[in-house]
């Protein structure tokens, strides 16, 4: 029987899976079933999110388009401060994503149309429950405001 001061660290070889070695060498016990891996946030649909969101014009696209506005030239006029720039560079980032697919009509002059695919019906759906979830966020503070 080997004899060990308080002092003397385990030695490292024989350490158990579920173990770490301590500041001074001592082996510490934990548990696996206690270990949580970091958590974070999906890659691309969170950057998705993010990009939507943070363009100025893409939540006024998807209005135009649930009220029957798909072509290019009539969303630049039904929205004051809209250039053909920014809607283009709007409309190549939602079909990018897959949100938005565009159609091109072979007739002359060409006609372009946008609609929204599958997917993209999924996401703005998405879209919808954050608004709702805002809302809900702001209604607590409207309530405080009305009964003072």
């Amino acid at each position: 029987m080997c004899k060990r001061s308080l002092f003397t660290p385990y030695p490292i070889k024989n350490q158990a899976q579920n173990s770490r070695v301590g500041t001074n060498g001592y082996i510490l016990m934990i548990e696996q079933s206690k270990k949580f891996s970091k958590k974070t946030a999906p890659e691309r649909s969170a950057r998705m999110v993010e990009t939507i969101y943070g363009c100025k014009w893409s939540l006024t696209v998807f209005s135009l388009l649930a009220n029957g506005i798909n072509r290019p030239g009539e969303m630049v006029r039904c929205v004051e401060g809209l250039s053909t720039k920014v809607l283009n560079e709007c409309l190549r980032k939602n079909m990018e994503f897959g949100i938005l697919e565009k159609t091109i009509y072979p007739e002359l002059p060409p006609r372009v149309e946008y609609g929204v695919t599958n997917f993209g019906q999924k996401f703005l759906h998405i879209l919808d429950d954050l608004e709702k979830l805002q809302q809900e966020m702001d209604a607590p503070t409207t309530q405080i405001l009305s009964k003072k």
